[in-house]
């Protein structure tokens, strides 16, 4: 018989004694005597959700009103393609840190070649780094859209702030916070009907995809897969589900890897599936709102905040811009910290430093000097003269040119039975994964083939 261990954590109620062999059932007991539905779904909410939040981010908000107005509902069908995909990816992610109790990095550190490692993590803090930049820049441009304070006026303060809440507060009151500013990100939705669209258009371009072999064309659908299924995701994912662990009590790697239970893997599953279609609907209205009013209108060339806006008109009229910059600085809030938070994970990880934003400073400090690195360097970015929405829209491409190749590693990892013990993936989950992986390699093959081609 497995030897019970006790341990003693921080609750609301006090110092109360937690049972490691029992903590995972009752936490499932727990969600299952909730009589109420609704607050048995909030019960299960947890990184999924913030992970499907923050997936719509500036960058997201970026390159969907880009593509949309430039393109029209011509990448409405990359929604119901990506969905499954991105929910599959996502869950084998989420499973890999269950499962083996490790974040990704750990576990290519474990189990792998330094060579597959260092190029992995080398590839993400440039992707991390570039892509908070590009929010920060982002969220500064959403603030001049209220405050006529120039943008790079605002930028260092934005940065300062982000890593002060980092590193003096806890990021789930950061979360808490932002996450509800994202759902204004809804109000693509009604704006989207009210505008009126061709509905027998937007079907067709929602099932039958509409492929065009010219950059234009293939930057936007690498960028929107990129944007979709990123790779700082994956990491913050595997991550934050060992976090999640910790926070029950579960302190060593061989606890997490003993008490997860096949209720837990389901109870992730909803999670993910939720957060996942909270992005997936959001990035969907956002191209079918900017395609119905930018498109048709002839804009179809963002050069701004303030551009991208005007896509709100039909629901908010004069005050679009004003529920545009709420939803894109909410949105950039959540997403910096999991940004610089994934990339730091990976590099304690892969060095077997101490790590987490539940610690403080003093005993994680290597884990807090990768987020400040990588927050300052990101903002220089935003001093070369790149205005914010190409910079969001090209950082989307970035990422979108990094994933296929660690989606490679992610498969590897989730099929290996060193580490995942007898739960590899079922063969849907292979199938849907391996399709993510060739979809993206295939998009971004094709773009880098135009590029060379001039086309």
């Amino acid at each position: 018989m497995r030897k019970i261990r006790t341990h003693w954590h921080h609750a609301h109620e006090g110092m109360v004694p937690h049972d490691v062999s029992t903590g995972a059932a009752s936490i499932a007991a727990a969600i299952r005597a909730e009589s109420n539905a609704v607050k048995r779904v909030f019960k299960l909410l947890g990184p999924g959700l913030i992970t499907g939040a923050s997936d719509d981010d500036p960058s997201g908000i970026g390159t969907y009103a880009v593509a949309g107005a430039s393109l029209g509902f011509g990448t409405l069908w990359t929604a119901p393609i990506s969905f499954p995909l991105m929910t599959a990816v996502q869950y084998i992610c989420a499973k890999i840190g269950l499962v083996s109790g490790m974040g990704l990095a750990s576990v290519l550190r474990r189990n792998y070649s330094r060579a597959v490692l260092i190029p992995a993590i080398i590839g993400l803090l440039v992707a991390n780094t570039i892509n908070a930049g590009a929010d920060i820049g982002a969220i500064a441009a959403g603030i001049n859209l209220l405050v006529p304070i120039p943008i790079l006026w605002l930028i260092a303060p934005v940065a300062a702030l982000i890593i002060a809440l980092e590193v003096l507060g806890s990021y789930r009151l950061i979360a808490r916070v932002f996450k509800w500013l994202t759902i204004v990100l809804l109000g693509y939705i009604i704006a989207g009907v009210i505008a009126r669209p061709e509905w027998g258009d937007v079907l067709k371009s929602t099932f039958v995809p509409d492929f065009q072999l010219n950059t234009t064309y293939l930057a936007a659908i690498v960028a929107i897969f990129g944007t979709t299924i990123s790779p700082y995701l994956f990491f913050w994912q595997a991550s934050e589900e060992v976090e999640e662990e910790e926070a029950r009590g579960w302190t060593t790697v061989e606890q997490r890897e003993a008490s997860v239970s096949d209720t837990d893997l389901k109870n992730v599953a909803w999670d993910v599936n939720i957060g996942m279609a909270f992005a997936n609907i959001v990035f969907y209205f956002i191209i079918l709102t900017a395609a119905t009013t930018l498109f048709k209108a002839g804009k179809t060339d963002i050069q701004s905040a303030a551009d991208a806006a005007q896509a709100l008109a039909p629901l908010a009229g004069n005050a679009a811009t004003i529920l545009f910059a709420i939803g894109i600085i909410g949105a950039g809030f959540l997403a910096v910290p999991v940004l610089t938070a994934s990339g730091a994970y990976a590099v304690c990880e892969a060095a077997g430093w101490s790590y987490g934003l539940s610690e403080k400073l003093s005993k994680a400090k290597h884990f807090y000097i990768v987020i400040f690195a990588a927050t300052v360097v990101g903002v220089l970015f935003n001093f070369v003269g790149i205005n914010p929405i190409t910079a969001l829209f090209w950082t989307a491409i970035i990422n979108g040119l990094l994933a296929p190749p660690l989606l490679v590693v992610i498969m590897l990892i989730s099929n290996n039975k060193a580490v995942m013990g007898t739960r590899t993936n079922s063969w849907l989950l292979n199938v849907l994964g391996w399709a993510a992986t060739a979809i993206m390699f295939t998009a971004a093959s094709a773009l880098i083939v135009s590029w060379r081609a001039g086309s």
